[in-house]
């Protein structure tokens, strides 16, 4: 099967799951979502290493969400798996060129249109809907911001995959739902530093905006 076919496939399943719960239980945090939950593999189902040392909870709601590619390579590699291999290799750079405690991102977004967790506490917490774990992503911002990062070096004419794209967009209206953040709190991490990160997908923030906007209304 295409793997934008099975991505769409899963993305509808996941969501009818989400629209029953909303409707079976009244009253609770699901029915407050207006955004499908996404599929989401936890950092135990892709086994990452445990954190270098503690990871602070936040006790209270992110106000943005930061945008971020991770200058992997644009792998024609579409599987799960490879999604996983991809999540070990950014907490291995982050935990052990950059001495950091745990991948600084919150969500990795695969070029195959598979979530992962990033660091550890942050799959729990968006459930929540109330806390969330400061990241290291961005200067002056982890302490108000979910940082997502997607799979691959998108500075140089490289466009995201259509699987990578609808996954991002689930997973932002769901963060959104989740944090109440508005689509406009969206950005790239160029607004808040001298970098060229997320490449294209800066160019993409109005669309990524409105069609998170869309998810949610719909």
């Amino acid at each position: 099967m295409n793997p934008d076919n099975a991505l769409r496939r899963r993305l509808l399943l996941s969501g009818a799951a989400g629209l029953i719960a909303a409707t079976a239980l009244p009253g609770t945090a699901h029915a407050r979502t207006a955004a499908v939950e996404p599929d989401i593999d936890g950092t135990a189902v892709w086994g990452a290493r445990p954190p270098q040392a503690a990871i602070r909870t936040l006790q209270y709601r992110p106000s943005k969400i930061i945008v971020h590619h991770t200058v992997s390579a644009n792998t024609t590699d579409f599987s799960r798996a490879q999604a996983h291999r991809h999540a070990h290799w950014v907490q291995d750079l982050h935990m052990d060129k950059n001495g950091w405690a745990d991948t600084g991102y919150h969500f990795l977004v695969s070029r195959g249109g598979w979530i992962t967790e990033g660091r550890h506490g942050s799959l729990g917490t968006l459930a929540g809907g109330s806390a969330f774990p400061l990241g290291t992503h961005t200067s002056g911002q982890n302490g108000y911001a979910i940082g997502i990062a997607n799979e691959g070096a998108y500075h140089d004419g490289a466009v995201p995959t259509d699987a990578q794209w609808d996954v991002l967009v689930a997973l932002c209206a769901y963060t959104c739902s989740r944090y109440g953040i508005p689509p406009a709190q969206i950005y790239g991490h160029k607004d808040f530093g001298d970098t060229l990160c997320p490449g294209v997908f800066h160019d993409m923030l109005p669309r990524l905006r409105e069609e998170v906007a869309a998810a949610r209304a719909a």
